[in-house]
């Protein structure tokens, strides 16, 4: 039986590299991008105005003018105009491109408007080239604003739209099959019966990929072996990716280990020194990478957010998710050779200090605690006492 270190390891260095695909802009949230979004123009491309108000020449202010007559309006989005500038103004609205002649912009809210003349008031100091965004002063034509590499947030979304990228050239995502197995469970559309229940592990993995862009598509095989070969047959034949849940462990059904290795899949390894999911199953073929997953609904959760989408991660390059901690609130004792993940409910406190309070449920069945608790608190294998303060590693 490994580490989790050790299969973290082995999941890890069989990451792999799909290649590169183009979509349209608007279904890009979550891709990781495979081209550099470079400026197609100088940002703003004008001198932009950015208040309502006025536009005046400094120079007038300067030398005492504080009453300029209207001669003119410009609005956002209209043309840029040249006007006469000397001791006058023209109103000009915020993200409009400046009038020429005009160097600075008084707003609204410091002037008294009366008869065509805008003056202003007492008590404000002016300043040459107020309330104007330069051209250019963000970035100029041909820089890169994001690198390949990012993901797809609405910040960059709007990066695209902004330089015309109505399609983007992002990492490729596997196809991925999502497959539960087990005589008990029924559709979720379906009244179970007394001996049933619904099939939900599936949804949640696909909810969990979901984060990075992945569409999956969800299976079910019933505990009949032949069943199970000819479905795994076919996946295997049609997918990158299998994430199965259940069938795994040493219960007289779980078929999934014997007949994987019968289609030729080489196991990587079998069972992990954890609680809660130990009989995790992990293994490839050459075109190929197949998790299985004890069926329990919070190890089938915990194998997801643990292992699965940290491997689909590294495969897109986006690298190690981020490190967090938490301290435990309250002691905890653990006295197997196992490395444990609590589930916990995360608080942090006024000096900004986060804090995980045990939130144990009913064991690994219980799927309903998985709506009351944030994530899980890794606590290595090599201690059985944990006492409060002590930091871990949260998994969120």
């Amino acid at each position: 039986m490994k580490s989790v270190q050790e299969i973290t390891k082995i999941i890890l260095d069989n990451a792999r590299d799909y290649g590169v695909e183009t979509v349209p802009l608007g279904q890009s949230t979550g891709r990781v991008l495979a081209e550099d979004l470079v400026a197609d123009r100088d940002f703003p491309p004008f001198d932009r105005v950015s208040y309502d108000g006025i536009a005046i020449r400094f120079e007038d202010y300067d030398k005492g003018q504080r009453t300029f007559p209207i001669i003119g309006m410009q609005a956002a989005g209209a043309p840029q105009t040249a006007a006469e500038a000397e001791g006058n103004c023209v109103e000009i609205m915020t993200g409009a491109i400046l009038t020429l002649g005009f160097d600075t912009v008084v707003q609204y809210e410091w002037l008294d408007i009366v008869d065509g003349k805008a003056t202003i008031q007492e008590g404000h100091s002016i300043n040459q080239n107020r309330h104007i965004h330069p051209k250019g002063k963000d970035q100029k034509k041909g820089d890169v604003i994001t690198f390949a590499g990012k993901q797809m947030t609405a910040a960059e979304i709007n990066i695209a739209a902004t330089i015309g990228k109505y399609e983007v050239l992002v990492k490729k995502l596997p196809s991925i099959a999502v497959i539960s197995t087990g005589d008990e469970l029924v559709d979720v559309g379906e009244i179970p019966e007394p001996h049933q229940i619904r099939r939900s592990n599936v949804f949640s993995i696909a909810a969990t990929l979901g984060k990075i862009g992945a569409w999956v598509d969800i299976l079910h095989s019933d505990d009949v072996k032949e069943e199970i070969t000819g479905k795994l047959a076919m996946c295997l034949a049609e997918y990158d990716v299998l994430i199965l849940s259940g069938g795994v462990s040493k219960g007289k059904f779980d078929y999934i280990p014997e007949v994987l290795n019968e289609l030729g899949v080489e196991q990587l390894f079998h069972r992990v020194a954890q609680r809660p999911g130990k009989p995790f199953w992990f293994g490839k073929t050459d075109g190929n990478i197949i998790f299985a997953l004890p069926g329990n609904p919070v190890a089938t959760f915990l194998g997801t957010i643990r292992y699965v989408l940290p491997w689909m991660r590294q495969c897109l390059g986006l690298g190690a998710m981020s490190t967090q901690y938490a301290r435990l609130k309250e002691g905890f004792k653990f006295d197997k050779p196992m490395q444990y993940f609590l589930s916990v409910k995360i608080e942090t406190d006024d000096e900004g200090v986060t804090w995980a309070l045990a939130q144990k449920g009913h064991g690994s069945g219980d799927l309903a605690n998985l709506t009351r608790i944030d994530g899980f608190l890794e606590l290595p294998m090599e201690q059985d006492v944990f006492s409060v303060g002590e930091a871990f590693r949260f998994w969120k």
